[in-house]
Order: C-alpha cells, then sequence, then structure tokens
C-alpha cells in the first residue's frame, strides 16, 4: 500500500531524553530538565511552533500521572488527548479520554482520520508499541547534556530494529541538541 502523506497524519514522537536515553527517573520526575544552568531565555526549542502543527496527543497513563503531578492546569485543553490504559476503570474528563483494548489499532484508525499531526508525548512502553506496530513517522528528540544513571527509557521493552533518516539538526547555546528523524517504512 502506498501512503498518501498529504492525507494521513503523521505521528511525531516528540521528547526530550539524556545523554543516557531516558526520559524520566524512575519515578517518573523530569526535574532534571528545568536545571538552571540549562535556562536559556525566551527559548522554546520549537515547541510553539510544534505544537501549531497537532490537534491531538496519546501518552501512557503513567505519563499522564506524571503530567498531573506537576500541580500545574492540564497543559493541553485546546488538543484532543488519548490517554492509554491497561483497565478500564478510568472516567472521560473534560479533557482526556481513556483509552483501552487494541492500541495499534486504534492509533491506525486516528491516523486516517482527518487532522492535524498527532504528538506522541510517551512513555517508553507506549513508544516501543508504536514503533513496534510501525506507526510512528517522525522522531523529534532534545538531547539534554546530563546523565541520570537509572530511569524511564525512550523505549522500554523489545524495541524492533528500526533504521531512522535524519531530517534537521539544531544545537543550542546551552548544550541541547534537537535532532529530527523520519522513519523509512
Amino acid at each position: 500500500m502506498v501512503r498518501d502523506e498529504k492525507k494521513m497524519r503523521q505521528i511525531v514522537l516528540y521528547s526530550a531524553v539524556s545523554l543516557d536515553n531516558y526520559i524520566a527517573r524512575k519515578d517518573g520526575n523530569v526535574d532534571w530538565l528545568d536545571a538552571p544552568e540549562y535556562e536559556l531565555p525566551d527559548e522554546d526549542y520549537g515547541y510553539t511552533d510544534f505544537n501549531q502543527t497537532i490537534d491531538t496527543t496519546l501518552m501512557g497513563h503513567n505519563t499522564y500521572n506524571a503530567l498531573l503531578g506537576f500541580d500545574v492546569p492540564f497543559p493541553y485543553p485546546d488538543k484532543t488527548n488519548y490517554i492509554f490504559s491497561r483497565t478500564a476503570d478510568h472516567e472521560d474528563t473534560e479533557y482526556v479520554k481513556f483509552i483501552t483494548g487494541d492500541i495499534a489499532n486504534f492509533v491506525r484508525e486516528l491516523k486516517n482520520e482527518k487532522g492535524k499531526d498527532i504528538w506522541l508525548i510517551g512513555g517508553g512502553q507506549i513508544n516501543t508499541l508504536l514503533l513496534n506496530n510501525h506507526l510512528i513517522d517522525k522522531v523529534r528528540l532534545t538531547l539534554i547534556p546530563v546523565t541520570l544513571g537509572e530511569g524511564i527509557p525512550l523505549f522500554l521493552g523489545q524495541a524492533k530494529e528500526t533504521t531512522l533518516k535524519l531530517e534537521s539538526n539544531k544545537t543550542y547555546e546551552n548544550g541541547f541538541v534537537q535532532l529530527t528523524y523520519s522513519i523509512y517504512k
């Protein structure tokens, strides 16, 4: 099947990652992203531009719980937000819809709906599941110059070997490097 790039929405895994490949500490904490030595006034690392290209987010239940722990208003009220969970004991809220069952099939159908691109926020388990099912189209990583030693990896479990093509890279004064890849299909 030939894919029509103009009609199908793309799944973009957009995340920050430590030098040793972690997206969060073991407890889900991402405090290392806010270290004072990384601060660059008025720099959002392309987030505002990226945010305008998406209308939907995908995340695992643990990532959602970590987001709620930030003690700030829900950050994506203008998006359609899907939370993947193994249990059906969650009620949808004003901002999120909980999805159980066949996640890969759900995402396949979602990609065929009309709309903007879809942000795969993560975490590691859902990243691996979607990668292994050939559902991720782009990977945009901001590499943070820190090692955590342990934590939640970008891909948790057995990620299939996947070849990526570098589309762009950008370096920042604080040592951050942003890499954007497309995935060979």
